[in-house]
């Protein structure tokens, strides 16, 4: 697929599914045209989200232990084909990919299979999906604004299955507030791994806080901007390029010893607020939300790195209530 290639009919119907939230009511893939015009530019998209979430395990210290991924809801694939291109495809044996479409599933499955030629690529069966037998690790990428009841109570069985869980979704209020519900019943069972620094139930959850919700926003690469290609699909498509809001749970099983929360260590909420005397943002540590503010002149330099990094915003701040004096990113 290239530019020229592209097909914007395809790509207009995809996008009005999508407003009309009508990709819930089934498969709206109709070729495998569509599959490769979605990958090429929402999917792409979407991979810059996963990119960010990986760049943040990578920081953590964080890798899954199981050899085998397990893409279910898989659409074009690209969830899968950044985790296994993140950690390196020598980690990994094999992929299994599901949908409630066999068009994705054939389209995922030969695109992994193009890009990691020594990978087992097979697609869930009725049967795979209905056993005990563990899943390694599960990747699961923008599906619950699709899901019915019945769909996300069998992805919790497969979750009861998996190894660990990397799960992202779009950065809206509702679907981040249901993710972050999903994410305290995970606690039973597994360690949460990302985004949190602790394994507290989730603080947006609590009673007052129904206006937050945990949320970030992954850099697009900086290349695009003068692409006139990407420029022209934005304007067509009604998208602002520099947007890029997701919420996401890693986990990981508590038998495997995996790695522990992050004490004294805080995540920002969203974005920084940059104003000319000090910057402001929403923290989430162990003791739970709370704004901060960061006045200029306690510290210029970290003043100005919150301005400009692109990096995943977990620090450990020097704080005085709720006036921040310093601090250090992780990593």
């Amino acid at each position: 697929m290239t530019w020229d290639e592209l097909d914007w009919s395809i790509l207009e119907r995809l996008r009005g599914r999508f407003l009309s939230n009508a990709a819930a009511a089934g498969p709206y893939w109709e070729s495998a045209d569509d599959l490769a015009n979605y990958d090429y530019t929402y999917g792409e998209r979407i991979g810059w989200k996963w990119d960010h979430v990986l760049r943040e395990l990578r920081l953590r210290n964080w890798r899954p232990r199981a050899r085998t991924v397990f893409d279910w809801g898989c659409g074009s694939g690209v969830a899968a084909r950044r985790v296994i291109a993140g950690f390196g495809p020598e980690n990994f044996d094999a992929l299994t990919v599901w949908d409630h479409s066999p068009l994705a599933c054939d389209y995922a499955a030969a695109t992994a299979q193009q890009a990691f030629p020594a990978l087992t690529l097979t697609q869930a069966t009725p049967g795979l999906l209905a056993a005990p037998t563990p899943i390694g690790l599960l990747v699961v990428s923008h599906v619950l604004n699709e899901l019915p009841p019945d769909a996300l109570a069998a992805l919790q069985a497969l979750i009861a299955r998996a190894d660990a869980v990397l799960w992202v979704e779009p950065g809206t209020h509702v679907v981040s507030r249901q993710l972050s519900a999903l994410r305290d019943d995970l606690r039973a069972t597994f360690q949460i791994v990302a985004p949190c620094t602790h394994a507290n139930p989730c603080p947006v959850l609590t009673p007052g806080n129904e206006r937050h919700w945990c949320h970030f926003f992954a850099p697009p690469p900086p290349e695009i901007f003068a692409d006139s290609n990407w420029v022209k699909f934005g304007q067509r498509a009604g998208i602002d390029l520099r947007s890029l809001p997701y919420c996401f749970i890693a986990a990981e099983r508590d038998d495997a010893g995996g790695t522990p929360a992050l004490p004294g260590l805080s995540r920002v909420i969203g974005r920084v607020e940059h104003y000319k005397p000090y910057a402001r943002w929403l923290n989430c540590d162990a003791s739970g939300l709370v704004e901060l503010e960061l006045p200029k002149r306690a510290d210029s330099a970290l003043f100005k790195q919150l301005e400009r990094t692109k990096a995943p915003l977990v620090y450990r701040w020097h704080r005085d209530s709720d006036k921040v004096t310093g601090g250090e990113s992780l990593g």
